[in-house]
């Protein structure tokens, strides 16, 4: 440390009555342990080399050697020591002369932060007995052999997680020699899902190797209607990752000794992950300028964020849900926290929490998009982290989510979580944290409102099966698609349905009856929106539909509005505008088609290509209003890759991106990325430009670091054209 730091902790300490020790909060910061601890005045001629001594400590903490094998964390690129707690590991101790059970005495300590107190679990003192007991530190000798011995040391299923410094302590009748502080025999402790006692324990072996140590995953986006998906590098296991998640808990100073508890790691998680009001790991952007930063869609991967955070200590710049998802699964991954990244498509974002989203009409029956304050997001990403919830009745414990997109604060910060899955099912919203806003997410109603002259609100249309149609992960062991809608819901309409919506109404949710206000909708005429499906840079058509049912003529004068949107559902502006009368016969169905040319939307596009339509009609004979709206999204074109070469660990092989700009002009300023835990390093590309229906190819060359199935994944990004990605399968073979 140095001196200004300590002064100024010396100059904090009398401000807190308090506490006697500053809080130990940094993983980082050590103390001085003394290699000689006298009981008193120490005799003349004292000589410590004439007592058992300390030599070398072997830890056996080389992959393929038994720890990170036992432990399986021989996947982290780490030279240190990593191991996961309540299970045992081993070390050998090497003296200066055999060991005397009879007359020697030694112990173990296990040391972390500055201020090492033993009832906070920062000073653990392992005495070495005859047996160990499960869930409880302790050591035992299993081999002796000339000067030395090995031990097999169990941690304490509760332990803290992080770094911890070793020191091998030996009695002697002036004092307590200990071993030399020695970086080398650091020693890492995880959470540890294979192990029953943890508060982290999944029984299912597919899904541990899923959650815990799968190092790429699937981000699912697009809408309901047009499904897409990309890879995302979670690379938990590269270089430094594991000292930049354990520096995100010191960044959110979380006391050392909450560190065993995986809920209070996920909700200080959720809160450092967004760089709102703490300076945290990514600053987000939803405007589409990301001056000075990097383009959310251009993002592969995990590494670079939390390495560039790691070095900086500043946020980085740019993310969208995915990012902060992709990352914070990554963290928890990480430190052995079961962890997936769950999308929810037509993501209510209620800005009262009623559980109503309201978008208000004016005469015409367009949406006024001065009043209407709440939004539906196309998708939003969020996690799930598994895990115990002792802190909640039985029941509640499994997948709970935790968000780390800055929406709403909670308790004052942004943060979101860990909020449990099934009391979000079931309504149970009263348990801890924040479960109120994550299910009015995936359960919220839309109210169409007509704000007539006189001030008083007529509800037009209400949608209520669209929010939460549908919530996805990626499946087990493949790159598939999982629906975990019945997770969250029971079946829309269904009797437990309404059951928990009243629990969640009971324990505080608000909901607007729909009897304060009168509403008695058209019932004898249905009305039906589709788009067809389009490449980015074509024309398109879509259809609007009437099936009347009545007996009765009717018009309908129907306005169709079509809006370039964030993926958010924030409207960036009108595209086009339609409107037409539409006769609608007695018993009978028509369509109408209105064309979208290309010239319409390509000047103001956004990245994500995300076009919302509303369509409203007026039923003239009787002055019901029937309302839509949908979100469609085009085509984007997408990267290929190939690879040249043999591909063998450890040998020089080729990887080939190729990009045909499909647009009706010319890319400007394109980046491309490139990564592959475990074959390659990220690698950025700039080119000037790309002419129209011309190719570009870029070749990489690189030597792949371990064998098995691997996966390449690519962007490209410029203004005119973000969310371009490809992604390759390749199979490492050993050398």
């Amino acid at each position: 440390m140095s001196e200004t730091t300590s002064t100024n902790e010396e100059k904090k300490l009398p401000l807190n009555g308090r506490r006697a020790i500053p809080p130990n909060n940094s993983n980082d910061e050590e103390n001085d342990v003394p290699e000689m601890e006298a009981f008193g005045l120490i005799p003349r001629g004292f000589n410590p080399r004439d007592y058992l001594r300390v030599e070398d400590i072997y830890m056996f903490k080389e992959p393929q050697e038994i720890n990170k094998q036992e432990h399986h964390t021989d996947k982290y690129y780490n030279p240190k020591l990593i191991v996961r707690r309540g299970q045992p590991f081993q070390i050998q101790i090497y003296f200066n002369r055999p060991y005397k059970p009879e007359t020697d005495r030694f112990w173990l300590e296990y040391l972390m932060g500055r201020y090492p107190q033993q009832n906070k679990g920062t000073y653990i003192p392992i005495p070495v007995g005859n047996v160990l007991k499960p869930g409880q530190w302790g050591a035992k000798i299993i081999h002796r052999e000339n000067n030395s011995i090995r031990l097999s040391i169990m941690s304490s299923t509760t332990c803290i997680i992080g770094k911890f410094r070793l020191y091998v302590a030996v009695l002697t009748p002036f004092g307590i020699l200990r071993t030399r502080r020695n970086s080398a025999t650091d020693t890492y402790i995880l959470f540890n899902p294979w192990c029953q006692l943890d508060a982290v324990y999944l029984d299912d072996e597919k899904e541990r190797e899923e959650y815990v140590l799968n190092d790429v995953g699937v981000v699912f986006h697009g809408n309901v209607e047009d499904i897409k998906s990309r890879s995302w590098s979670y690379g938990q296991f590269e270089e430094n990752i594991l000292d930049a998640c354990l520096f995100l808990m010191d960044k959110a100073e979380l006391e050392l000794s909450g560190r065993g508890n995986p809920i209070k790691i996920c909700r200080v998680a959720s809160a450092v992950i967004n760089s709102r009001d703490d300076n945290g790991v990514i600053a987000g952007s939803w405007n589409n300028t990301y001056d000075y930063g990097v383009a959310p869609s251009a993002w592969t991967g995990s590494v670079d964020i939390l390495l560039e955070y790691y070095s900086s200590k500043q946020p980085v710049r740019y993310g969208q849900c995915w990012v902060f998802a992709g990352v914070f699964n990554t963290f928890l991954r990480c430190l052995g926290i079961p962890a997936r990244l769950i999308t929810n498509y037509s993501s209510a974002h209620d800005n009262n929490a009623n559980l109503r989203l309201d978008f208000f009409l004016d005469d015409e029956g367009k949406v006024d998009t001065r009043l209407t304050k709440d939004s539906v997001w196309n998708y939003h990403c969020w996690n799930e982290a598994w895990m115990t919830r002792p802190d909640l009745p039985v029941g509640f414990g499994g997948w709970q989510v935790v968000d780390g997109t800055p929406q709403e604060t909670s308790d004052g910060m942004y943060r979101c979580g860990p909020a449990s899955v099934q009391a979000i099912k079931h309504g149970h919203v009263c348990f801890q944290f924040d479960a109120p806003f994550v299910y009015a997410e995936v359960n919220g109603d839309i109210f169409y409102t007509k704000m007539e002259k006189n001030g008083t609100q007529v509800i037009e249309s209400i949608d209520t099966t669209h929010i939460g149609q549908l919530i996805v992960t990626k499946e087990v062991g493949g790159d598939g698609m999982m629906d975990i809608t019945e997770e969250y819901k029971f079946r829309e309409g269904s009797d437990e349905e309404r059951l928990a919506l009243e629990t969640a109404v009971m324990y505080g949710v608000k909901k607007q009856s729909i009897q304060d206000t009168t509403y008695q909708p058209q019932t004898d005429v249905e009305m039906d929106f589709q788009a067809q499906k389009a490449v980015l840079g074509n024309d398109f058509k879509v259809t609007i539909t009437f099936r009347n049912k009545s007996r009765n003529s009717y018009t309908a004068t129907t306005y169709l509005s079509g809006n370039i949107v964030f993926y958010t559902g924030v409207t960036k502006n009108e595209f086009k505008k339609h409107s037409f009368s539409a006769k609608l016969e007695p018993s009978s169905s028509s369509s109408f088609d209105i064309v979208i040319k290309s010239s319409e939307y390509m000047s103001d596009l956004l990245e994500q290509a995300s076009f919302h339509f509303f369509v409203t009609a007026r039923i003239n004979e009787t002055g019901k209003i029937l309302a839509l709206q949908k979100a469609t999204i085009l085509e984007i074109p997408t990267l290929r890759i190939k690879t040249k070469g043999e591909l063998v660990a450890g040998k020089e092989m080729s990887v080939i991106v190729e990009f045909t700009n499909p647009l009706k002009q010319t890319l400007e300023n394109v980046t491309l990325r490139l990564e592959g835990p475990g074959v390659l390093r990220t690698i950025k590309k700039q080119f000037g430009r790309i002419p129209m229906n011309s190719t570009l190819t870029w070749e990489v060359k690189c030597i792949p670091m371990r064998p098995g199935l691997r996966k390449l994944i690519a962007s490209l990004n410029c203004d005119a054209l973000r969310h371009v990605y490809g992604e390759l399968n390749v199979q490492i073979q050993k050398p």
